[in-house]
């Protein structure tokens, strides 16, 4: 089917229609004065009115935990101790009590975010001794439910780690042979204390799966530069360039300027991708990242649930945290953050997608380009980071999926 967007503004640009045909843009024109709005259509074409507002690519949210999230489900006072372990095991005290089961809620969160203008989705699963496969399982329901609204990757996560209770691994096994997209992995050195045995479990699968691998990194300064390198190592071992994703890499934006700079080059050179999750603190160096055209995606992380009582499905408003704690004020930089959160994270899920080759690249509105795409308010880009307004339009394979904030 075609689709024919009228009087849109790609990247905010001048007014424009646009042409959708078998799921990618087939033409960007500039709106014609002198003809009829009627004529310009196709015929036959399903017609969106722009109104004049600015189309985007879709958001993908490349780092967000569905199978934990409480969205739309009464508050509730967080109790979490601090640490990964002390907040995994009030996760693993209080989930089975949800007022809703992890299906319900997975469902809801991922229509709440494809509402939004969400629709490329990586999704970690807890798989463990305590939750067997019963939240990956939860989570592959919601995918299917909106099988014809996002694409949808889950990650098998390993959350309490991989040698601190026996079967751990067997379980995270157990999901690749079920089908899980991506193989995971957290904090190899604090958390199982044996950086060697833990990555070697986690890259022996996805050898052995052919599946790309996702690594929670916390761990600080020095310490998390020591778990990047023997990933680093694994990655150029096993020729796995472009299928490897550090998350968060708290403690990256803290090393020296060399030590930083050399890991980026050496991310770039093995076509290492990061997700960030736009965290207090000391930020991603997004611009040297961006010079060094290393992809960096955006994600929400959990979701109100037993880890944080924050986020809210919506990845225009991560973008403007991103914004914000990058201490961005130019439009040039706010703008960057929108294409991270659009087409960086698409990039983190498909390393022969378009990728971000600098702060001022807005690729993803051609001619060619998929039509992942969503219409937002605003005078200008940064003036739709900032208010963030609810008159939108999202768009998956060309199609319709949601419109004012509820889906088609």
């Amino acid at each position: 089917m075609t689709v024919f967007l009228r009087n849109v503004r790609p990247w905010g640009e001048a007014a424009s229609d646009v042409t959708l045909e078998d799921g990618v843009i087939a033409s960007v024109k500039p709106v014609r004065a002198d003809t009829a709005a009627a004529d310009q259509a196709p015929t036959g074409a399903g017609v969106v009115e722009g109104n004049g507002r600015i189309l985007l690519p879709s958001f993908s949210d490349v780092h967000v935990h569905l199978d934990s999230n409480r969205i739309g489900l009464p508050f509730r006072p967080h109790t979490g101790a601090p640490g990964v372990w002390g907040m995994m095991l009030n996760d693993r005290q209080n989930w089975r009590n949800a007022e809703a089961s992890v299906a319900d809620r997975a469902t809801a969160c991922l229509g709440a975010m494809i509402e939004r203008g969400t629709t490329r989705v990586r999704t970690y699963v807890q798989v463990d001794v305590d939750a067997g496969l019963e939240r990956f399982e939860g989570v592959l329901a919601a995918r299917e439910a909106h099988r014809n609204r996002a694409d949808v990757e889950v990650i098998a996560f390993p959350q309490a780690g991989l040698l601190r209770e026996g079967g751990s691994a067997e379980v995270l096994e157990e999901a690749l042979k079920l089908g899980a997209d991506v193989v995971g992995g957290i904090d190899p050195c604090s958390l199982d204390r044996d950086p060697v045995k833990h990555l070697d479990i986690v890259f022996g699968l996805a050898e052995k799966y052919g599946v790309p691998v996702d690594i929670h990194l916390h761990e600080p300064d020095q310490l998390g530069l020591f778990s990047a390198q023997l990933i680093l190592e694994r990655t150029k071992a096993l020729g796995m360039q472009g299928l490897v994703t550090i998350s968060h890499g708290y403690g990256l934006a803290d090393l020296p300027a060399g030590q930083l700079q050399e890991l980026i080059d050496e991310f770039a050179a093995l076509d290492i991708s990061m997700a960030t999750i736009a965290p207090a603190g000391q930020p991603l160096p997004l611009q040297q990242l961006a010079a060094a055209r290393v992809r960096v995606g955006l994600g929400q992380d959990g979701q109100r649930d037993y880890w944080s009582p924050y986020g809210n499905a919506d990845m225009l408003d991560r973008t403007w945290q991103l914004a914000f704690t990058s201490r961005f004020r130019a439009d040039e930089l706010i703008e960057h953050c929108v294409a991270v959160a659009t087409v960086g994270g698409a990039s983190v899920m498909n390393p022969q997608a378009p990728r971000l080759a600098s702060v001022a690249d807005r690729p993803g509105l051609n001619a060619g380009d998929p039509a992942e795409l969503v219409l937002v308010e605003g005078d200008t880009v940064t003036a739709a980071v900032m208010d963030r307004l609810p008159g939108r339009t999202v768009l998956h394979s060309g199609q319709v999926v949601a419109d004012g904030l509820e889906l088609v």
